[in-house]
Order: structure tokens, then sequence, then C-alpha cells
């Protein structure tokens, strides 16, 4: 019962900051909302920090899995792409706030924050994804085409949140291809 009432938190909580913001967001307004009472809210988490963090690690984890997933099932090359196309549906669906991690970051700007630090470490991990993937197709400069193609995808999903979700991530995939075949991939 206990992790339920967790898991309740940290889903409420996820639903409130993506919509309203870390620091606009308070407490009291996802007590309200999950009905969960603060004693049980500071039984599993210190402080509103410790929440967040929990939050974006949830999402980070399910995030990767996913990724790890589409590595598992398809063709290097063709996950690859698959996850501009996971973006497109993403940013089509009705809840769509933007990146909960790129928000995170904006919100608590000091790199040395341990939020920050949560935010940066998951982007990194993506860079990862795609990092592995161009290895797997024998890409000689993996790293450097890894980072090009997140900033692809990174900038896909900010201007998805910023002018409205449309084709900004079938646009980042086809200049994709056009990285992928330059490197001979």
């Amino acid at each position: 019962m206990a992790s339920n009432k967790r898991e309740q938190l940290i889903s409420t909580a996820q639903g409130l900051f993506a919509r309203e913001g870390y620091h606009a967001t308070g407490i009291d307004r996802i007590l309200a909302e999950s009905g969960v009472a603060k004693m049980t809210l500071y039984k599993h988490f210190r402080s509103k920090d410790e929440l967040i963090l929990a939050v974006l690690e949830q999402r980070g984890q399910a995030t990767l899995e996913g990724l790890r997933q589409l590595r598992a099932a398809l063709p290097p090359r063709e996950a690859l792409l698959k996850s501009f196309d996971g973006l497109h549906e993403w940013i089509h669906q009705d809840d769509f706030c933007g990146c909960s991690f790129i928000n995170a970051a904006a919100e608590f700007h000091d790199h040395d924050h341990p939020i920050h630090r949560q935010a940066a470490a998951f982007k990194a991990a993506f860079a990862e994804h795609f990092r592995e993937l161009l290895q797997a197709l024998g890409v000689a400069q993996a790293q450097a085409l890894a980072a090009q193609l997140q900033f692809l995808l990174e900038g896909a999903l900010s201007m998805a949140h910023i002018q409205g979700p449309g084709d900004q991530a079938l646009q980042a995939r086809a200049a994709a291809k056009v990285l992928l075949e330059a490197a001979g991939a």
C-alpha cells in the first residue's frame, strides 16, 4: 500500500510539474490532487526536491528502457530513425507539455544542483543510445554524430513545445537520414 501511495504522489507530481512547472507547483497542490496525506508524503520524500528527483528518475528509467527495447528489436539504423518517430508520436499526445528534463534544467539552472545534474545525466544517457546505435553501424565518428543527432531531436522537441505539435520530429528525422547517409550508415 505504501508503495502505491509513493507511486500516486510521483504520478500526480509528474503531471503537475509538466503542466505548471516545478517551482510553481506546491506540495499542498500535489497532496490535494493525489489525495495523499502530508505525513505520507514526507515518509517517502524528505523534500520537494526529492520528489522532483523521483519524478525525473521514473520518467528517465521508463524512457531509457523503451530505447533499450528499441535497440534490441530493430536493426541499428531503423532503431535510430524510430527514435524520431517516437518523438513525433509523443509530441502529438494530448498531455504533451515539453521535456521534463529540459524544463527541470531551466528551472534549476545551477549546474551543481542535484535536479540539474539528473536532467543532464538523462540527456547524456539519451546521447549514449544514439552513440551505441552508430557504433553498431560502424560509424567512425560515432560520438560526434550522436551529438548532432541529439541536437536535431532536442531542437525538434523544443520547437514542438514552443510552436505546438507539427512535423518537427519528421523534419528532424529527414535531417538525421542525411547525416547518416553522409556518414555511410
